[in-house]
Protein backbone atom coordinates (compact mmCIF):
# COMPACT_ATOMS: atom_id res chain seq x y z
CA UNK A 1 0.00 0.00 0.00
CA UNK A 2 1.28 3.80 -1.05
CA UNK A 3 1.09 6.78 1.01
CA UNK A 4 0.27 9.74 -0.40
CA UNK A 5 0.51 12.71 1.59
CA UNK A 6 -1.17 16.05 0.44
CA UNK A 7 -0.95 19.94 0.93
CA UNK A 8 -3.97 22.38 1.54
CA UNK A 9 -6.99 22.04 -0.98
CA UNK A 10 -9.09 24.73 0.73
CA UNK A 11 -11.86 23.78 -1.72
CA UNK A 12 -10.04 23.06 -4.58
CA UNK A 13 -11.96 20.09 -5.86
CA UNK A 14 -11.38 19.83 -9.59
CA UNK A 15 -7.42 20.26 -8.66
CA UNK A 16 -7.76 17.46 -5.97
CA UNK A 17 -9.19 15.23 -8.67
CA UNK A 18 -6.78 16.04 -11.60
CA UNK A 19 -3.98 15.22 -8.95
CA UNK A 20 -5.55 12.30 -7.85
CA UNK A 21 -5.46 11.02 -11.74
CA UNK A 22 -1.87 11.76 -11.98
CA UNK A 23 -0.55 9.40 -9.25
CA UNK A 24 -3.06 7.40 -10.55
CA UNK A 25 -4.77 6.75 -7.23
CA UNK A 26 -6.83 3.55 -6.01
CA UNK A 27 -8.72 3.74 -3.02
CA UNK A 28 -8.03 -0.12 -2.62
CA UNK A 29 -4.72 -0.23 -2.80
CA UNK A 30 -3.41 3.19 -1.53
CA UNK A 31 -3.80 6.01 0.92
CA UNK A 32 -4.16 9.40 1.03
CA UNK A 33 -2.78 11.83 4.26
CA UNK A 34 -4.42 15.41 4.04
CA UNK A 35 -2.71 18.21 5.94
CA UNK A 36 -5.82 19.98 6.88
CA UNK A 37 -7.71 23.12 5.19
CA UNK A 38 -9.81 20.99 3.31
CA UNK A 39 -12.20 23.59 3.12
CA UNK A 40 -12.90 27.24 2.72
CA UNK A 41 -12.14 30.00 0.39
CA UNK A 42 -12.19 28.15 -2.66
CA UNK A 43 -15.24 26.98 -5.24
CA UNK A 44 -16.19 23.44 -4.01
CA UNK A 45 -15.81 22.91 -0.05
CA UNK A 46 -18.93 20.89 -0.30
CA UNK A 47 -17.68 17.93 -3.15
CA UNK A 48 -14.19 17.79 -1.50
CA UNK A 49 -15.54 17.12 2.19
CA UNK A 50 -17.94 14.83 0.61
CA UNK A 51 -14.85 12.82 -1.29
CA UNK A 52 -12.15 13.29 1.47
CA UNK A 53 -14.92 11.61 3.79
CA UNK A 54 -16.30 9.06 1.30
CA UNK A 55 -13.09 7.86 0.86
CA UNK A 56 -12.97 5.94 4.65
CA UNK A 57 -10.79 4.17 5.97
CA UNK A 58 -8.09 4.93 2.68
CA UNK A 59 -7.75 8.89 3.87
CA UNK A 60 -6.14 10.35 6.75
CA UNK A 61 -6.88 13.98 7.44
CA UNK A 62 -5.47 16.05 10.35
CA UNK A 63 -7.61 19.75 11.51
CA UNK A 64 -6.34 22.97 9.82
CA UNK A 65 -7.13 26.49 10.64
CA UNK A 66 -9.70 27.12 7.89
CA UNK A 67 -11.33 23.05 9.01
CA UNK A 68 -11.72 24.94 12.69
CA UNK A 69 -13.20 28.35 11.19
CA UNK A 70 -15.82 26.10 9.67
CA UNK A 71 -17.08 24.44 12.32
CA UNK A 72 -17.04 28.19 14.33
CA UNK A 73 -19.57 28.95 11.22
CA UNK A 74 -21.47 26.33 11.59
CA UNK A 75 -22.10 26.80 14.74
CA UNK A 76 -23.15 30.47 14.63
CA UNK A 77 -19.68 32.12 15.89
CA UNK A 78 -18.30 33.00 13.10
CA UNK A 79 -19.48 34.63 9.68
CA UNK A 80 -19.15 33.01 6.12
CA UNK A 81 -18.24 36.39 4.58
CA UNK A 82 -17.04 35.63 1.21
CA UNK A 83 -19.50 32.99 0.99
CA UNK A 84 -17.38 29.87 0.00
CA UNK A 85 -18.99 28.13 2.75
CA UNK A 86 -22.35 28.86 1.44
CA UNK A 87 -22.83 25.07 0.10
CA UNK A 88 -21.80 23.29 2.57
CA UNK A 89 -23.64 24.95 5.03
CA UNK A 90 -26.58 24.12 3.35
CA UNK A 91 -26.31 21.21 1.99
CA UNK A 92 -28.49 18.32 3.31
CA UNK A 93 -25.81 16.63 4.76
CA UNK A 94 -24.29 18.75 6.73
CA UNK A 95 -24.83 17.58 10.00
CA UNK A 96 -23.16 14.42 9.23
CA UNK A 97 -20.18 16.03 7.46
CA UNK A 98 -19.81 18.58 10.19
CA UNK A 99 -19.25 15.59 12.45
CA UNK A 100 -16.98 13.92 10.59
CA UNK A 101 -14.91 16.99 10.42
CA UNK A 102 -15.10 17.82 14.31
CA UNK A 103 -13.57 14.07 14.81
CA UNK A 104 -10.56 14.36 12.87
CA UNK A 105 -7.47 14.67 14.52
CA UNK A 106 -4.82 17.98 15.25
CA UNK A 107 -1.61 15.06 14.91
CA UNK A 108 -1.49 11.98 13.04
CA UNK A 109 1.32 9.27 13.46
CA UNK A 110 2.58 6.38 11.08
CA UNK A 111 4.82 3.83 13.17
CA UNK A 112 5.36 2.03 10.29
CA UNK A 113 7.05 5.05 7.79
CA UNK A 114 8.21 7.14 11.01
CA UNK A 115 5.99 9.97 9.66
CA UNK A 116 4.26 12.42 11.21
CA UNK A 117 1.42 14.36 10.02
CA UNK A 118 0.06 18.36 10.96
CA UNK A 119 -1.01 21.17 9.80
CA UNK A 120 0.91 23.91 10.71
CA UNK A 121 3.80 22.90 12.83
CA UNK A 122 5.05 21.87 16.22
CA UNK A 123 6.79 23.65 18.99
CA UNK A 124 10.29 23.55 19.87
CA UNK A 125 8.87 22.36 23.57
CA UNK A 126 7.32 19.44 22.68
CA UNK A 127 8.91 15.79 21.98
CA UNK A 128 6.61 13.29 19.61
CA UNK A 129 4.97 12.10 22.60
CA UNK A 130 4.06 15.63 24.13
CA UNK A 131 2.50 16.51 20.64
CA UNK A 132 0.89 13.38 20.09
CA UNK A 133 -0.32 13.74 24.01
CA UNK A 134 -1.44 17.33 23.28
CA UNK A 135 -3.16 16.45 19.96
CA UNK A 136 -5.40 13.97 21.68
CA UNK A 137 -6.04 16.33 24.52
CA UNK A 138 -8.11 18.91 21.98
CA UNK A 139 -9.03 16.37 20.15
CA UNK A 140 -11.21 14.53 23.02
CA UNK A 141 -12.63 18.32 23.34
CA UNK A 142 -14.03 18.42 19.62
CA UNK A 143 -15.31 15.28 19.79
CA UNK A 144 -17.21 15.70 23.00
CA UNK A 145 -20.90 17.20 22.40
CA UNK A 146 -19.98 20.28 24.44
CA UNK A 147 -17.60 21.22 21.65
CA UNK A 148 -19.29 24.47 21.06
CA UNK A 149 -17.79 25.83 24.33
CA UNK A 150 -14.14 25.41 22.92
CA UNK A 151 -14.67 26.77 19.56
CA UNK A 152 -16.52 30.51 21.33
CA UNK A 153 -13.06 30.46 23.07
CA UNK A 154 -10.84 29.39 19.93
CA UNK A 155 -9.88 33.01 18.86
CA UNK A 156 -6.63 34.84 19.53
CA UNK A 157 -3.14 34.93 19.80
CA UNK A 158 -2.68 34.22 23.57
CA UNK A 159 -0.98 32.71 24.98
CA UNK A 160 1.57 32.41 22.75
CA UNK A 161 4.68 30.56 24.68
CA UNK A 162 4.41 27.63 26.09
CA UNK A 163 4.02 26.14 29.40
CA UNK A 164 2.93 23.30 30.99
CA UNK A 165 0.68 25.12 33.92
CA UNK A 166 -2.05 26.60 31.07
CA UNK A 167 -5.18 25.78 31.70
CA UNK A 168 -8.41 25.35 30.80
CA UNK A 169 -9.15 27.80 27.36
CA UNK A 170 -5.45 29.33 27.18
CA UNK A 171 -3.98 25.75 27.34
CA UNK A 172 -6.22 24.71 24.43
CA UNK A 173 -5.92 27.52 22.04
CA UNK A 174 -2.24 27.33 22.49
CA UNK A 175 -2.62 23.70 21.46
CA UNK A 176 -4.64 24.44 18.69
CA UNK A 177 -2.68 27.61 17.36
CA UNK A 178 0.81 25.69 17.23
CA UNK A 179 -1.03 23.00 15.66
CA UNK A 180 -2.91 24.90 12.66
CA UNK A 181 -1.64 28.52 12.87
CA UNK A 182 2.53 29.02 13.62
CA UNK A 183 4.98 30.06 11.14
CA UNK A 184 7.35 32.01 12.65
CA UNK A 185 9.03 32.20 15.98
CA UNK A 186 11.31 33.84 18.48
CA UNK A 187 14.34 32.52 19.50
CA UNK A 188 12.29 31.87 22.81
CA UNK A 189 9.42 29.89 21.10
CA UNK A 190 7.20 32.61 21.33
CA UNK A 191 4.98 32.36 18.55
CA UNK A 192 4.43 34.78 15.67
CA UNK A 193 0.82 35.02 14.39
CA UNK A 194 1.16 37.70 11.82
CA UNK A 195 4.24 36.64 9.56
CA UNK A 196 3.05 35.09 6.63
CA UNK A 197 6.05 35.55 4.10
CA UNK A 198 8.64 32.93 2.88
CA UNK A 199 11.56 33.07 5.54
CA UNK A 200 13.92 34.31 2.38
CA UNK A 201 11.67 37.74 2.41
CA UNK A 202 11.61 38.04 5.77
CA UNK A 203 15.52 37.61 5.85
CA UNK A 204 15.80 40.84 3.73
CA UNK A 205 12.63 42.83 4.88
CA UNK A 206 12.30 42.35 8.69
CA UNK A 207 13.70 44.14 11.19
CA UNK A 208 12.63 41.39 13.49
CA UNK A 209 14.71 38.20 14.80
CA UNK A 210 11.80 35.81 13.16
CA UNK A 211 13.05 32.05 13.10
CA UNK A 212 10.41 29.50 11.06
CA UNK A 213 9.39 26.95 13.43
CA UNK A 214 11.21 24.35 12.36
CA UNK A 215 14.66 26.15 12.54
CA UNK A 216 14.59 26.91 16.25
CA UNK A 217 17.80 24.93 16.98
CA UNK A 218 16.57 23.89 20.24
CA UNK A 219 13.65 21.84 18.35
CA UNK A 220 12.79 18.68 20.34
CA UNK A 221 11.42 17.12 17.35
CA UNK A 222 14.58 17.37 15.35
CA UNK A 223 14.79 13.68 14.59
CA UNK A 224 11.42 13.36 13.56
CA UNK A 225 10.04 13.81 9.75
CA UNK A 226 6.94 16.09 9.92
CA UNK A 227 4.80 16.36 7.35
CA UNK A 228 2.92 19.95 6.96
CA UNK A 229 0.66 22.61 4.98
CA UNK A 230 -0.15 26.18 5.81
CA UNK A 231 2.04 28.11 4.88
CA UNK A 232 2.03 28.75 1.34
CA UNK A 233 4.50 31.65 1.04
CA UNK A 234 7.33 28.86 2.41
CA UNK A 235 6.48 26.47 -0.52
CA UNK A 236 7.51 23.07 -1.80
CA UNK A 237 10.35 22.18 0.51
CA UNK A 238 11.63 18.89 1.39
CA UNK A 239 15.28 18.99 3.90
CA UNK A 240 16.65 18.09 6.92
CA UNK A 241 12.79 15.68 8.46
CA UNK A 242 11.17 18.75 7.17
CA UNK A 243 8.18 18.21 4.06
CA UNK A 244 6.03 21.75 3.69
CA UNK A 245 3.59 20.61 0.96
CA UNK A 246 1.16 23.64 0.63
CA UNK A 247 2.36 24.84 -2.79
CA UNK A 248 -0.46 27.42 -2.89
CA UNK A 249 -2.86 25.83 -4.97
CA UNK A 250 -5.83 28.21 -3.66
CA UNK A 251 -3.70 31.11 -5.19
CA UNK A 252 -2.95 29.79 -8.87
CA UNK A 253 0.04 27.68 -8.11
CA UNK A 254 -0.05 24.22 -7.46
CA UNK A 255 -1.09 20.92 -5.54
CA UNK A 256 1.32 18.72 -4.55
CA UNK A 257 1.10 15.20 -3.48
CA UNK A 258 4.30 13.58 -1.78
CA UNK A 259 4.64 9.54 -2.33
CA UNK A 260 5.77 8.02 1.01
CA UNK A 261 7.82 5.24 0.34
CA UNK A 262 11.73 4.23 0.55
CA UNK A 263 12.26 6.53 -2.29
CA UNK A 264 10.11 9.82 -1.57
CA UNK A 265 8.71 11.43 -5.16
CA UNK A 266 6.85 14.24 -5.34
CA UNK A 267 3.49 15.01 -7.94
CA UNK A 268 2.25 17.99 -9.16
CA UNK A 269 -0.60 20.20 -10.97
CA UNK A 270 -0.97 23.91 -11.82
CA UNK A 271 -4.27 25.11 -10.54
CA UNK A 272 -6.06 28.14 -11.76
CA UNK A 273 -6.49 30.57 -9.30
CA UNK A 274 -9.44 29.68 -7.49
CA UNK A 275 -9.54 32.32 -4.32
CA UNK A 276 -12.02 34.23 -2.74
Amino acid sequence: MTIYAIGDIQGCYADLQNLLSKINFSATNDTLWFAGDLVNRGPNSLETLRFIKSLGNSAITVLGNHDLHALAVRAGIKKDKKGSLSSLLSAPDADELFDWLRNQPLIHYDVTSNFTLVHAGIPAEWDLKSALNYGDELHKVLSDDSYVDFLEHMYGDIPNLWSEQLLSWDRLRYICNAFTRMRFCYDNGQLNFSEKNSPEYVTNNSNEALIPWFELENRKTQSDKIIFGHWSNLGLRIEQNIFALDTGCLWGKQLTALKIDNKLEYYQVNCPKNSH
